[in-house]
């Protein structure tokens, strides 16, 4: 069976309202979707957003809008925002209290399975963007349910295995490099299709690869 390798990030925008998709590939053809949790571009490439063109964001806000639109995916003002950031000057914080949290917990909802890590990214992305204050009360626990995972449980895991699990995101991180910085990110037989925008083409050349429908 071929693989389809998916880098994805929690911050990312693109990889939220690509989830259900990507999701759905392997229900739709005889393929692999192995997601790849890495941490976003804020956490990876601290200088990144400094040097961006005053273009970007705007368009960036006004394209994810309409994309969650067209979709029917709901979309709300990050509360807060998985990487503690100063929009004003761009400068990423040095003490960051939640991406290194959830990328751990993803990487431990992968290990479980691929269906687990995506039913964990999916349900976890939804939550993160859909305006809710996703930190208080019961929400990320009951999102992780929704899953068939308990958070206290993985929570106590990513925290006594840390360090394995932060080797793991770098391995992820280093395989993405070869091919692209972006997320989200799919490698089919080290051929990159680099964003949500690119689904399409993927299973195009999955049916050029022989891989059956289901």
């Amino acid at each position: 069976m071929k693989t389809v390798d998916v880098f994805w990030s929690f911050r990312s925008p693109y990889s939220y309202l690509a989830t259900k998709r990507l999701r759905a590939l392997s229900d739709k053809w005889d393929v692999r979707v192995r997601p790849r949790p890495v941490y976003p571009l804020a956490i990876r490439t601290p200088d990144f957003f400094a040097g961006i063109r005053p273009q970007w964001v705007p368009y960036l806000m006004s394209d994810v809008v309409r994309l969650s639109q067209y979709l029917g995916l709901s979309l709300g003002p990050l509360n807060p925002d998985p990487v503690t950031m100063n929009m004003m000057t761009r400068e990423i914080a040095d003490e960051q209290p939640h991406i290194h949290r959830l990328t751990r917990l993803g990487i431990l909802a992968c290990e479980v399975s691929d269906q687990a890590g995506w039913a964990f990214m999916d349900e976890v992305s939804s939550v993160i963007w859909s305006g809710q204050a996703w930190t208080e009360g019961n929400v990320l626990a009951d999102a992780v349910a929704r899953a068939g995972l308990e958070l206290r449980e993985l929570d106590a895991r990513q925290d006594s295995e840390s360090e394995r699990l932060t080797k793991v995101i770098e391995a992820n991180q280093t395989e993405q490099d070869k091919y692209h910085w972006g997320v989200p990110l799919m490698v089919l037989e080290q051929e990159a299709f680099f964003g949500q925008d690119r689904i399409d083409l993927l299973e195009w050349r999955l049916e050029q690869a022989g891989v059956k429908r289901r």
